[in-house]
């Protein structure tokens, strides 16, 4: 069977100023989820899920899902506020969604094979595709995430999340921190965090941008860690329950294996909309090497 593919895709995008998934990058208004999706299936991935928001759901089908349908198979699944664990309901004023634990949640009912997660306004380039598929498809029980160099992962327009890995001998992930505001600080970085509390980073951690690969056995040690998230920090208006947190949880506590794959692949996003213009100058890049045809989709 071959593994599904889990796109993240109903991040509001506050801080870009616009439905950024559905923002083209490409000479022919190709989006990064489509690079993403064409080198999906090129690696070997059968089948697409989507998580998205129900207010997004006609644009997104038209403006993406569309160009999927007829060469994989492609299913939708909803990132709400109100979509919680039995005993749980929405705080007054929170608008924000619960995060990526929440997100890939969402999929429970619907993927029953080995599946990858992404971020949809990602693009992590074909060998780390090529990766998790080798992974996903060697029987293996263990999870595993793509690492990418810190400093490459940075923007010169204002704070990022990542979530910073130490990796032990084996290749194993031995810890990964979420630090939720990355700034360049010359060669290196620093993070700021709420109370100024200032942490300075190398630039040359490796760091999780949010590509994993998962089996179903992650969906009930998913719903755990959210319950106890939402008996900790539920009735905040903004606490989020990020995936590297979840997965760190569950590696410190010896409920999960995760190997660190590591991959030459280029990454670059877009997390702020003066971003936009690096993107699209490495993809332009790109399709001059050869890596990718000028049109993708015919």
């Amino acid at each position: 069977m071959k593994p599904t593919l889990l796109v993240l895709a109903a991040g509001m995008g506050s801080r870009y100023g616009g439905l950024k998934q559905i923002d083209p990058v490409g000479p022919n208004g190709e989006t990064i989820i489509d690079y993403s999706i064409y080198d999906a299936i090129r690696a070997g991935f059968g089948k697409l899920v989507f998580v998205i928001r129900k207010d997004i759901e006609q644009s997104f089908r038209e403006v993406i899902g569309t160009r999927f349908e007829k060469r994989i198979a492609v299913e939708y699944v909803f990132q709400e506020l109100d979509k919680l664990p039995a005993g749980f309901s929405v705080p007054p004023g929170r608008t924000k969604p619960w995060g990526t634990t929440h997100a890939i949640l969402m999929a429970a009912d619907t993927i029953r094979e080995p599946f990858a997660a992404i971020n949809a306004d990602d693009f992590y380039g074909a060998e780390s595709y090529r990766l998790l598929v080798k992974h996903l498809t060697s029987g293996t029980g263990d999870y595993a995430m793509v690492g990418f160099i810190l400093r490459n992962t940075l923007s010169e327009f204002g704070s990022v999340a990542r979530g910073i890995c130490q990796v032990d001998e084996t290749g194993s992930l031995k810890t990964v921190v979420e630090l939720t505001a990355i700034t360049p600080e010359g060669g290196a970085a620093k993070n700021t965090d709420a109370a100024g509390k200032v942490t300075p980073l190398t630039g040359n951690e490796s760091v999780s941008m949010n590509m994993w690969a998962f089996n179903p056995a992650l969906f009930p040690q998913l719903n755990s860690s959210f319950v106890a998230f939402l008996e900790k920090s539920g009735k905040a208006e903004k606490s989020e329950c990020y995936i590297p947190s979840t997965v760190n949880d569950l590696v410190q506590a010896g409920k999960a294996n995760v190997k660190v794959l590591r991959t030459t692949s280029s990454w670059f996003g877009v997390t702020y909309r003066e971003d936009r213009p690096f993107v699209v100058d490495n993809i332009r890049k790109l399709i001059a090497a050869g890596e990718y045809p000028e049109k993708l989709w015919s």
